[in-house]
């Protein structure tokens, strides 16, 4: 089987894309998802074993910040991944100061949005980057979107584009989701409507696809996220219950 890391790695939205240097900088309007608690299903299929497993997220949003904080378990592992993004509401959106995860058996790392620098700095390497408005970690980049999305509905067509600047571990990347079409999601619930984006594996299909399901009738909280390898393993979280805070 292989390293417990990748099946970690595979539960947040990360993917190795694009060179670091396309750093996209654009404002656009946003609004925040309402306060709420989330519960998900876990997929998982990983070197031929099939495993279920659970996630909560617990999204806090007002008085200008913002806090993430994801908590994912598998079947025979336990807890495999927690992590935290806390940060301030600017005029791009969700402005991070602080990313966390502890992954098992793995020592846990912070990468640091130091806003009064403008810089992005890492425990896990020597790299930098520099904070031009809009940047996201992994935690928070799909909140964003849904925030990007909320406030301008009308334009999350198919075939439109979305670039965020995300930072992971150890370095930053453009992360680039297309939206696909509307489609029907079994939820906890019943069934709903939600809007498909999709980010593509790089050129070299070393990377993983990522599909994103944000629904609009429940003010576009993510209702789906699918991880798939080009080997053919995978992790799919669905919603089972939301509760607004």
């Amino acid at each position: 089987m292989k390293n417990i890391s990748t099946l970690c790695a595979a539960l947040l939205l990360a993917a190795s894309v694009h060179a670091a240097d396309e750093h996209p900088s654009v404002k656009r309007p946003t609004n925040p998802l309402p306060s709420a608690d989330l519960s998900y299903s876990l997929k998982i299929r990983q070197s031929g074993l099939s495993l279920n497993g659970t996630a909560t997220v617990q999204w806090r949003v007002g008085d200008g910040k913002y806090s993430i904080v994801t908590e994912s378990r598998a079947a025979i592992f336990g807890k495999v991944v927690e992590n935290r993004s806390e940060g301030v509401i600017d005029d791009f959106g969700l402005a991070p100061v602080t990313f966390y995860e502890k992954r098992i058996r793995k020592d846990p790392y912070t990468t640091s949005f130091k806003r009064d620098a403008k810089t992005i700095a890492f425990t896990e390497s020597d790299l930098t980057y520099p904070i031009l408005g809009g940047e996201q970690d992994r935690s928070s980049a799909q909140w964003q979107l849904a925030a990007i999305a909320r406030a301008a509905p009308d334009k999350f067509k198919p075939g439109s584009e979305w670039h965020l600047f995300v930072a992971g571990r150890r370095d930053a990347e453009q992360w680039s989701f297309k939206v696909l079409k509307t489609e029907t999601v079994d939820i906890g619930s019943g069934e709903i409507s939600a809007v498909h984006l999709s980010k593509a594996p790089p050129p070299d299909a070393k990377g993983q696809q990522v599909d994103l399901w944000l629904a609009p009738s429940m003010d576009w909280y993510p209702v789906r996220v699918r991880f798939n390898d080009n080997d053919g393993d995978f992790v799919d979280q669905t919603l089972e219950k939301v509760v607004k805070k």
